[in-house]
């Protein structure tokens, strides 16, 4: 019969070993920049694998880690400005612009040439995002065409892309659009949901369950109003629990109503205690507890689920940060073609 004394003993170093984990502390590596680029994407497949994709045309492909970038320039899209991408394997990838016209784009060989699959000449297609549930089925979204959010899905990792149906396109009001600053204002979870975070004169989450057949319009409480503000990136450690961060992004210091969180999927937000210092572009789970937000103003973390939040790196002009989809490796990118390596 184990004694109480054993029990608290045993219960004592379980927590010892808990509140060493929870706090441990994650740093920045920097990595030299190799091109002129602003890069807004990124996509880290696993511990080995990761693309990045930005202004001017660039592309970047790393299969080390983040150590070392091979970086190819889109031939014929050399004025394009790839804000979206997603990617398979150290060969295989998927990348969409920002404006138009709007063309989606996939190659096969590692980035060293790439086919145009979609093309939307309309002076209104803008993509803002992309995300796939599997390694086959996928959605992008983009600003509003006709009052409602622009929706393609493809079932075969991208070489196809079909519009989903007028009445399967969730309509916004007036002035509402969406953000392309880092492509994580659309997440897919579990196989069939689709979570889409809008911003401007006004700021929702659109939630569908069922692959984009039906929506449901949930309120935010972040800062809105404007053509610059809204929620700009959104995640979800599962169903309940998630973060929305944004701001202005003509007032890129102001910490007024720019981050809230939830534990009921939505339907209640709360502010952190201690916030992010400032607008933010990108928020990321590297843990069901660490979560990493990036803006033109630093970098900050947060140990605690969003409650309370720190400073990472005074680094700024970060876009975007993402976590690989089978490992641990985080990867942000910005500005003036910088990457650094999250660990």
């Amino acid at each position: 019969m184990i004694s109480i004394f054993r029990i608290m003993k045993l219960t004592i170093l379980f927590l010892l070993l808990t509140c060493s984990v929870y706090a441990q502390k994650v740093t920045v590596e920097l990595t030299a920049p190799k091109v002129n680029s602003s890069f807004r994407g990124v996509s880290v497949v696993n511990d080995n694998v990761a693309w990045v994709s930005g202004s001017n045309g660039w592309v970047g492909l790393s299969t080390n880690g983040g150590k070392k970038w091979d970086f190819h320039q889109v031939k014929n899209y050399e004025k394009t400005d790839f804000r979206s991408v997603y990617g398979f394997s150290s060969t295989l990838a998927v990348i969409a612009n920002a404006g138009s016209p709007a063309s989606i784009l996939v190659t096969s060989d590692g980035g060293i040439s790439w086919k145009e699959v979609y093309r939307n000449d309309s002076k209104e297609a803008f993509f803002d995002g992309i995300d796939f549930w599997n390694e086959v089925d996928g959605v992008i979204y983009g600003d509003p065409m006709q009052g409602k959010i622009t929706l393609l899905r493809t079932t075969n990792r991208g070489n196809t892309w079909h519009e989903f149906n007028s009445t399967e396109r969730p309509t916004v009001v007036e002035g509402e659009a969406s953000f392309a600053a880092s492509g994580t204002g659309i997440r897919c979870y579990n196989g069939n949901r689709i979570v889409i975070a809008t911003g401007g004169l006004a700021s929702h989450m659109l939630i569908s369950k069922d692959k984009g057949k039906n929506w449901k319009m949930i309120d935010t409480p972040i800062l809105q109003g404007k053509n610059s503000t809204g929620i700009f990136s959104i995640a979800f450690a599962n169903e309940q629990r998630g973060v929305i961060v944004g701001g202005d992004y003509l007032i890129d210091s102001l910490t007024l109503n720019h981050i809230f969180y939830t534990h009921d999927g939505g339907l209640h937000w709360q502010a952190p205690e201690v916030p992010t210092r400032g607008y933010r572009e990108c928020v990321e789970y590297l843990t069901d507890n660490t979560l990493v937000s990036t803006g033109p103003s630093g970098v900050d973390v947060s140990y605690d689920g969003g409650l309370h939040w720190e400073a990472l790196s005074n680094e700024k002009g970060f876009h975007v940060v993402r976590k690989a989809r089978e490992g641990t490796l985080m990867i942000m990118a910005g500005t003036k073609g910088r990457i650094g390596l999250i660990k």
